[in-house]
C-alpha cells in the first residue's frame, strides 16, 4: 500500500469501466456530505441505478440508525444501515448486530465529563442507547450539535441511569476535542476504544467496536469480498473500514493519517467525491 495514495484521476490500473463491486461503503459527515451537511441530489438516481445492477450501498456513521434512517426513508428498503461508528447495524428495521457497552463504563464516562464541566471545559457526554441518544446539558449550544446526529434524543437528570442498552458514549467538546477531551480519556483507552470521529467529538465503546469489525461481519454474512468492496472516508473512525476494502478511498478533505491508510483518494466532500468516484470505477 503506497504511503501517499494516488489521485484518482491518476490512478495506474484503475479501470475506467464497469468492475466487480458488490458493497459501497460510505462515511457521512466530511464524506457523503458536503460542509453545510447535505447530501449530493445526485445520489438518489445513483442510488436505484446501483440496485438495479445489484450493488448494495451502505451509509456507515456516527450518527445514530433514527438519524440515517430519516435521512434515507425513501430508499431505505433493503439498505443496511452501520450507525454510532459500528456498534449497532440494521438492516428494514432488524438488528444485524451490535455491540452493546457495559454501563459501569457509561456511567464512567459520564462522570468524567461532570468533573471536566465543573473544571470549566465545555463538552457535553451523550450516552448513545439502542432507543435513543441521552443527555443531561439543556443549552441550545448543546442540543443543536445533538440534534444534527441523534434525532432521537431525550433530556434526563441522570444519564448513568437510563433504562436502555447503551452501545457508545459520545463527548462533544466546543473545543478542539482531539486536544483537550481525547487526552483525559487515555486511561480508558487502555481497554476500551476511544476515537476521535471529528474536530469536536470523541466516541468510547468497546474495543471490538468499530466500523471495521461491522463490515466485516457484514461481508460474511452476504459472501462479499474485500475485493468487491469500495469503502470512502474521512476521518479517524473510518480506518478500520477502510483496512476492510481493497476499494478504499479518501476524501481529498481528509485527515493525513486516513490519507495515509487508504490506497486511493478521491475528490473532496464538497467536490461530490463519492458519487464522481463511484461512476468512475463503475461506469455509470
Amino acid at each position: 500500500m503506497p504511503a501517499t495514495p494516488a489521485p484518482l484521476l491518476d490512478v495506474p490500473g484503475l479501470p475506467a469501466g464497469p468492475t466487480d463491486i458488490r458493497l459501497i461503503v460510505s462515511d457521512m459527515d466530511g464524506t457523503l456530505l458536503d460542509d453545510a451537511q447535505r447530501i449530493p441530489e445526485g445520489l438518489w438516481p445513483m442510488l436505484a441505478e446501483l440496485r438495479r445492477r445489484g450493488v448494495l450501498f451502505s451509509p456507515a456513521s456516527g450518527r445514530q440508525y433514527a438519524t440515517l434512517a430519516r435521512q434515507f426513508a425513501d430508499v431505505a428498503e433493503g439498505m443496511v444501515f452501520i450507525a454510532e461508528n459500528g456498534t449497532y447495524v440494521v438492516r428494514d428495521g432488524v438488528e444485524l448486530s451490535s455491540d452493546t457497552l457495559d454501563g459501569s463504563v457509561a456511567a464512567g464516562v459520564a462522570r468524567t465529563v461532570r468533573r471536566l464541566v465543573a473544571e470549566g471545559v465545555d463538552v457535553g457526554a451523550v450516552v448513545c442507547g439502542k432507543r435513543a441518544a441521552y443527555v443531561e446539558r439543556t443549552d441550545e449550544a448543546f442540543l443543536a450539535e445533538v440534534r444534527k446526529y441523534y434525532v432521537e434524543h431525550r433530556i434526563v437528570q441522570d444519564v448513568t441511569a437510563v433504562g436502555d442498552e447503551v452501545i457508545k458514549v459520545a463527548l462533544f467538546d466546543f473545543g478542539a476535542a482531539e486536544a483537550s477531551t481525547a487526552p483525559v480519556l487515555a486511561e480508558l483507552a487502555a481497554t476500551h476504544r476511544v476515537v476521535i470521529s471529528g474536530e469536536h467529538w470523541v466516541d468510547v465503546m468497546n474495543r471490538t467496536a468499530d466500523k471495521g469489525t461491522a463490515l466485516r461481519g457484514l461481508q460474511r454474512a452476504l459472501g462479499i469480498t474485500p475485493a468487491q468492496t469500495m469503502v470512502f472516508g474521512d476521518y479517524l473512525n473510518d480506518l478500520g473500514m477502510l483496512d476492510a476494502a481493497e476499494w478504499s478511498f479518501a476524501m481529498a478533505n481528509a485527515h493525513p493519517e486516513v490519507v495515509r491508510r487508504a490506497r486511493h483518494l478521491a475528490p473532496s466532500n464538497n467536490e461530490d467525491g463519492v458519487l464522481r468516484t463511484i461512476s468512475r470505477v463503475l461506469g455509470l
